[in-house]
């Protein structure tokens, strides 16, 4: 699975329409994976105890347009109060497990070990973020993604108290704003997405932005923005 010149040879369709899905991988470097993003492939398990990946390729993308990017009223009102203090690239680790644990609805989840190890190289390479939202000394909320050139693949988010997942997602696009991005990557979307103005559009319609961010140079701002930054036109 080392060779991506062609991603079709290893690629088939899957029964459900949302993803193309390759052979099983039990190894996967960081090489690899970089290459597979930048051709609009990202990994999955089964479940968090299946030490097997698969590569996904939707049929139909998730992404946030950055222009376009709305804050409810009721999440204005909380960002005003400043309830949860916001760090960068802090808890990298841990916001990658808060993401991974299981919680009411979802007993299971698509990060295994394998994905928490290699994201936390990308980490320490500077390629892969962590967006975190603390209420005192308590981790209670936070996102992670991949940021390649001008596109930032958003992977997941966790929550443990309310709209702590929510700020995070703000600061990150106040953050990518600032920094030059063009594309904010969600993957799928969700109703919860959908409320700050994510969207699905086509596998070739997203293969033609993606190279379009890749070939910007963008810069992952490391410290602290206003969070109004976000509602700001985009570049």
């Amino acid at each position: 699975m080392e060779n991506l010149t062609d991603h079709h040879t290893f690629q088939r369709e899957n029964r459900d329409r949302r993803e193309t899905t390759g052979s099983a991988m039990r190894v996967l470097t960081t090489d690899v994976l970089v290459r597979a993003y930048t051709m609009g492939l990202f990994p999955m398990a089964r479940t968090r105890g299946d030490s097997k990946l698969y590569w996904i390729d939707p049929e139909e993308r998730g992404i946030l347009p950055l222009p376009d990017f709305h804050v409810p009223r009721s999440l204005k009102k909380t960002l005003r109060q400043g309830r949860y203090r916001i760090s960068v690239d802090t808890a990298f680790r841990a916001v990658m497990e808060g993401c991974a644990e299981a919680k009411t609805g979802r007993e299971d989840t698509w990060i295994n070990g394998q994905i928490v190890d290699l994201f936390c190289q990308l980490h320490a390479m500077g390629l892969a973020h962590s967006v975190e939202s603390w209420d005192g000394d308590r981790l209670v909320g936070g996102l992670y993604g991949l940021a390649l050139g001008g596109a930032f693949f958003g992977e997941s988010m966790f929550s443990r108290a309310t709209d702590a997942s929510k700020v995070a997602l703000v600061d990150l696009v106040a953050r990518l704003k600032l920094g030059g991005f063009l594309l904010l990557d969600t993957q799928f979307i969700t109703e919860h997405l959908s409320r700050f103005g994510a969207t699905e559009i086509p596998r070739h319609h997203y293969k033609l932005l993606l190279a379009a961010a890749l070939n910007e140079p963008a810069f992952f701002l490391p410290n602290p923005v206003d969070w109004s930054a976000a509602l700001a036109p985009g570049p």
